[in-house]
């Protein structure tokens, strides 16, 4: 029967799926999977040795808005999971950082990506596993905004 479901259709249901393992994953360390993502990202930065990571940094990554950014950011202060002081380098922002509650974010999603990933491809050949990969690699190198926003109008 799957093979009927539209290419489109199917995509979505992996999301779907895989958001709702990443969600449970998260609400199990008393998280929002998008506040998973933010820590991901700070901790990221944070190994890359950014020393200055603000708000502004976040929303770009993360593709939100101001509003939104602050309250993920307020939730996870008041969790205890990052620390908001006021920026030396320029006073106008706040500067973002682990604190050891969350030291390594982003390597736990990796493992936990990649085990959610091991799960849904089970069955596949080792070879399958690297073709699929280099056609999603493929897709995401086709999508860019100007293309999704050419595909929008035209629909």
């Amino acid at each position: 029967m799957q093979e009927k479901l539209p290419c489109g259709l199917k995509i979505a249901i992996i999301d779907r799926a895989f958001k709702r393992i990443m969600d449970k994953w998260a609400s199990d360390m008393e998280l929002t999977f998008a506040q998973v993502r933010v820590l991901t990202e700070i901790s990221d930065m944070e190994d890359k040795g950014i020393s200055e990571i603000n708000q502004k940094d976040l929303e770009r990554y993360e593709k939100v808005s101001h509003p939104t950014m602050t309250g993920i950011l307020q939730r996870l202060e008041s969790k205890g999971f990052v620390k908001c002081r006021t920026s030396e380098v320029d006073k106008r922002f706040k500067k973002i950082s682990c604190t050891e509650k969350s030291v390594g974010m982003n390597k736990k999603l990796e493992q936990k990506d990649n085990q959610i990933f091991k799960e849904i491809c089970k069955g596949f050949s080792e070879n399958e596993i690297k073709t699929f990969n280099s056609f999603l690699d493929r897709i995401i190198e086709n999508i860019s905004a100007d293309d999704l926003n050419v595909l929008e109008r035209s629909i």
